[in-house]
């Protein structure tokens, strides 16, 4: 049985991520939730920069009673970590220089997830202006990188790889007003040799397809289902 990184790897199609913030979630609107998302879609992420204690946990079971599709667990911070999912994105956030989200969380984690059976798939994450305040942001006190400095983001992202990222993920933020641009997925998915991630701002399937045209091979979208659910309670 391949690992769920060597899923994505060894996809021969385009990849869809639908992310859900436990704490805009509720578990008695799970099929609901699932009969909503995209035919398209491969995978479940869930977190969010603040989440209440317990929720990530209780978002994973609902879920898992009601999809076949991998779980991956995508923490804004160590104590969301809950073995209930199927993987984890070990995020370190390339784009600041807060040493507490690019180590720190990390060093706090690894006992968890040492005793945990989550297959855990190291990925550089790199925000991106989206012309908003992000909650990446915000919690992180980290500034987002201008989407005009090209170069910046390429060498970035080719850093993570250097240090042994196995995923670069390129986040314009949740809610951005403007996703990642189009030049900025071409240039870093030429330079490096990875699965590039892209997500925040993508709420069309016109931007959707704009992101894998460029050279995306995951696209992440979140914000659209969520506004939908909070609607239909």
């Amino acid at each position: 049985m391949i690992s769920f990184y060597e899923s994505i790897v060894t996809s021969e199609k385009k990849l869809l991520a639908i992310l859900i913030d436990p704490d805009k979630f509720y578990e008695e609107n799970v099929s609901h939730f699932l009969s909503r998302i995209p035919v398209q879609t491969t995978h479940i992420f869930v977190g969010g920069s603040t989440v209440a204690n317990n929720k990530t946990e209780v978002t994973v079971k609902a879920l898992k009673k009601e999809t076949n599709l991998p779980v991956f667990l995508f923490p804004g911070n160590y104590e969301q970590i809950t073995n209930t999912a199927d993987a984890i994105l070990f995020l370190s956030l390339l784009s600041g220089r807060n040493p507490e989200y690019l180590i720190g969380q990390q060093v706090k984690a690894v006992r968890m997830l040492k005793e945990s059976t989550l297959e855990v798939i190291p990925t550089g994450y790199i925000l991106i202006d989206g012309d908003n305040e992000s909650a990446v942001a915000r919690v992180s006190q980290t500034q987002p990188m201008p989407q005009d400095n090209i170069e910046a983001i390429v060498n970035t992202a080719l850093a993570g790889e250097y240090l042994g990222a196995k995923l670069i993920y390129l986040e314009a933020g949740s809610g951005a007003k403007i996703p990642v641009n189009t030049s900025i997925i071409e240039a870093v998915k030429k330079e490096i040799t990875l699965p590039l991630i892209v997500g925040g701002g993508i709420r069309t399937n016109e931007r959707k397809e704009a992101a894998y045209i460029a050279g995306a091979d995951m696209v992440v979208m979140g914000t659209v289902f969520e506004e939908e659910l909070l609607e239909s309670k």
